[in-house]
């Protein structure tokens, strides 16, 4: 069986532990243990009001081509400029999917790949598969969009003028694909899971995370065995094609609906645990602290919010008295989108706005609107979605100090001439 990285196992050990006493203590105590954590493991340390690299830019460690028409490179990760989407169809293309790494994109050759499934909620012991022995299982195919838990981060400041830490995203850490894969549930029954499992913990294999001097080993977060059992697959092509060595190459998680951390790409192996298991991303990082929260924070992160985007360049000049056909894109991960609104005067009047896809869990809806500008000078554009839940964006976004999902109605300027 394929040992877990002593460091990575030790840590994952400690904070066990740390998290257990924590629970007798007081909330002081736990909120002073958490915020030092939160501090230390702080991977990005980016401020989201701080400007993005130049678009020409190579990103460190990213593979594909990052033209400055179609990315923006903030740090070792690309953006998708959603202006670059407007020409493409529901899915987006691997060559204009945003990239989130949290180091540098491995290299991995799938002939010497191996996936080993290992744990104490297995009822025997670890079982390790090939590339080809997961491509040689039954298939399914998912189409699901996979976003940045801090996608729309930079807004709590430029809109709310709150300070958070992070990735400065706007709304471009989202991408749809068409997954194929096998499911997870048969790899997890083929390595014999028992009823005593509680959580799955999937580890990439790209390079460990240091922060601050402290080794955090590779990028892993647990996922519950109700959700693991259910409609998550382990995809190995994107599109129609092998998954691009940035996107997960030979073999990533599809999580439909739950933010992208919970998505591991470059998988290599899965740890089946009798016992609730802890690592960085699920302690520290992507659980939401603030004003609003305990002093513990959140429950670590599971759905996505309700967003909208325009297919259109923020600052864009615009003919007066010339027809205009706005298009854009709104999702939820709570339930598919039922309408959306929009507004081109600031938020003065709303008009529904023409869907131009089916509705479904776990993907965006194209849209589209008539607008006629009729003054010079510059312009607000604004778009709300609502999901099947009766959900509705809002016009502020709770605040949390690391950004995670900003879901108020974003406020697109352009320059009418």
């Amino acid at each position: 069986m394929r040992s877990v990285p002593p460091s990575e196992a030790a840590y994952d050990r400690m904070r066990l532990r740390q998290w257990s006493r924590g629970a007798a203590r007081s909330a002081g105590i736990e909120r002073r243990d958490l915020l030092r954590f939160v501090a230390a493991a702080s991977v990005t340390g980016l401020v989201a009001a701080a400007p993005a690299q130049a678009a020409d830019s190579p990103a460190p460690g990213i593979v594909k081509p990052l033209p400055s028409e179609l990315f923006t490179v903030r740090g070792t990760n690309a953006e998708t400029n959603f202006a670059a989407l407007r020409s493409t169809g529901l899915l987006t293309p691997a060559d204009r999917f945003f990239v989130r790494n949290h180091t540098v994109t491995p290299r991995i050759d799938a002939a010497g790949w191996r996936l080993t499934v290992w744990g104490s909620g297995l009822t025997g012991s670890a079982v390790d598969f090939t590339y080809d022995q997961l491509r040689a299982l039954p298939s399914v195919t998912r189409t699901a969009f996979v976003e940045c838990a801090g996608n729309a981060r930079s807004f709590y400041s430029t809109q709310q003028n709150q300070q958070v830490s992070g990735t400065a995203w706007t709304l471009g850490a989202i991408g749809t694909a068409r997954w194929r894969g096998v499911r997870l549930a048969d790899v997890l029954r083929l390595a014999g899971i028992g009823r005593n499992a509680v959580d799955v913990l999937p580890r990439g294999l790209d390079n460990e995370v240091v922060s601050d001097g402290t080794n955090l080993g590779r990028v892993r977060r647990p996922l519950p065995v109700a959700k693991a059992l259910d409609d998550v697959i382990l995809a190995y092509e994107m599109n129609g094609e092998p998954l691009p060595p940035d996107h997960g190459y030979p073999v990533r998680l599809i999580v439909p609906s739950w933010v992208g951390i919970a998505n591991i790409k470059w998988v290599g192996d899965i740890e089946v645990s009798a016992e609730p298991l802890l690592s960085p991303w699920n302690t520290g990082l992507y659980r939401l602290f603030g004003p609003a929260y305990p002093p513990e924070g959140s429950a670590p992160l599971t759905r996505q919010t309700l967003k909208s985007a325009f297919e259109l360049a923020p600052g864009e000049s615009v003919p007066v008295h010339r027809h205009q056909v706005l298009t854009g894109r709104s999702w939820s991960g709570g339930a598919p989108v039922r309408t959306v609104e929009v507004s081109t005067d600031g938020g003065t009047r709303w008009r529904r706005a023409r869907l131009r896809d089916e509705p479904r869990s776990g993907s965006w809806v194209r849209w589209s609107a008539d607008w006629l500008p009729k003054e010079r000078g510059p312009a607000v554009l604004m778009a709300r979605a609502t999901d099947r839940t009766g959900r509705t964006q809002p016009d502020v976004a709770v605040h949390n100090t690391q950004g995670y999902l900003f879901d108020a109605v974003v406020r697109h300027g352009v320059h009418v001439v």
